[in-house]
């Protein structure tokens, strides 16, 4: 048995954060019903590339979930929904502050149908506050946030953060978190809560290093000044000869010594508190020296912290994380199926590999509401 299995989530969000915090909950055991507006859906059902009639970035987010396709601005759709929010342990909706509070929807009103209920309101910024009501997205919350400024490069100008850092590590990780801990309290206390997620909020978190060197010492970080943004030669990126990149952290000492000795860095450059900016030179010069491949070879069985950098795909074949089960999981759709989206939900939690199906829009409507 999986241990959210008997819990019910009544999904209201679209696009990302939400909907990655149901897929894990139902990763987990739980029943997830997704209720969507008619006849579009879930914005993300229209992205590309397809995998069959929806785009993949729905079909993994969505696996296992049902659908309802109900209009929330129509008369009656609280009623239609009310036996739902009766019965339901957790409602997690994405919309802007306010808006759910229009539509009959809000967390009062929920309340008074369902007390018990752990109600999860993701938004950008907050439920008050300056930014409230100020539309944005992922890149606008790093910025907001002073964490682009720290992947600025050498001309100064910040660089496109590869993950949507913002939707997951400050939307979708904190609602899960907050989930569970008030699933936990409702267990003692009988009551269900309002939490409330600011993805912005959240990535101050994610800077503690920043923020400490900041408030403690009066040392604000510099893009490309400091130990993690490219500051230090123990944590950086070389090119090497084939044009390829070595990622290197050697940063405790003893993995410094053992990668300054596996590339024959001489003495001088070594302590690299004297001079950064020139040991980085050096260490670039002899990375240079050698194609990635070779590098690979030199440094396979040392403890020196530096990889090659490999695409998604190369990744994703890689025998480590193939010999895991990472990609076990299986998508399935109408087409051939294709590796679910690894979660983090320890494997004991989330059940034998399995291929399950992402929701065709409103298939769940006669079930659920007893209608098309």
């Amino acid at each position: 048995m999986r241990p959210l299995e008997g819990i019910r989530v009544l999904e209201l969000s679209t696009l990302l954060p939400g909907p990655l915090a149901t897929l894990i909950l139902a990763e987990a055991g739980a029943e997830v019903i997704k209720v969507e507006r008619p006849g579009r859906g879930d914005e993300m059902r229209t992205y590309v590339p397809k995998f069959g009639t929806d785009s993949s970035n729905f079909a993994l987010l969505n696996r296992g979930k049902r659908s309802l396709s109900v209009d929330l601005k129509a008369e009656g759709a609280v009623a239609l929904l009310t036996p739902l929010l009766e019965q339901a342990d957790v409602l997690v909706e994405q919309f802007r502050p306010g808006v759910l509070d229009r539509l009959g929807l809000g967390y009062e009103a929920v309340r008074a149908i369902n007390p018990r209920i752990i109600y999860a309101s993701i938004t950008g910024w907050g439920a008050s506050g300056p930014h409230a009501e100020t539309a944005a997205h992922d890149l606008n919350f790093c910025a907001q946030t002073g964490m682009l400024d720290l992947t600025a490069g050498s001309d100064g100008t910040p660089g496109l953060p590869a993950a949507l850092v913002g939707d997951i590590a400050g939307g979708t990780y904190p609602a899960i978190m907050n989930i569970l801990m008030a699933l936990l309290q409702r267990e003692r206390t009988g009551e269900g809560c309002q939490l409330e997620i600011a993805m912005a909020d959240n990535l101050f978190t994610l800077m503690y290093w920043a923020i400490g060197s900041g408030l403690a010492a009066g040392e604000w970080p510099r893009s490309g000044g400091e130990l993690v943004t490219g500051g230090s030669p123990r944590y950086n990126i070389y090119r090497t000869a084939d044009g390829r990149f070595i990622a290197a952290a050697p940063i405790e000492e003893k993995f410094w010594i053992n990668f300054c000795d596996a590339i024959g860095l001489d003495a001088e450059y070594r302590v690299d508190s004297i001079d950064p900016q020139l040991s980085i030179r050096k260490v670039g010069e002899r990375i240079a020296g050698a194609t990635g491949s070779e590098w690979e070879q030199r440094f396979a069985g040392k403890d020196v912290c530096a990889t090659l950098v490999v695409s998604l795909e190369q990744a994703m074949q890689d025998p480590h994380f193939t010999s895991r089960g990472v990609f076990d999981h299986t998508l399935g759709g109408g087409v051939d199926a294709i590796s679910a989206l690894p979660v983090p939900v320890s494997h004991q939690f989330r059940g034998k590999a399995q291929t399950r199906t992402y929701p065709e829009l409103g298939e769940g409507n006669a079930e659920y509401l007893g209608s098309d």
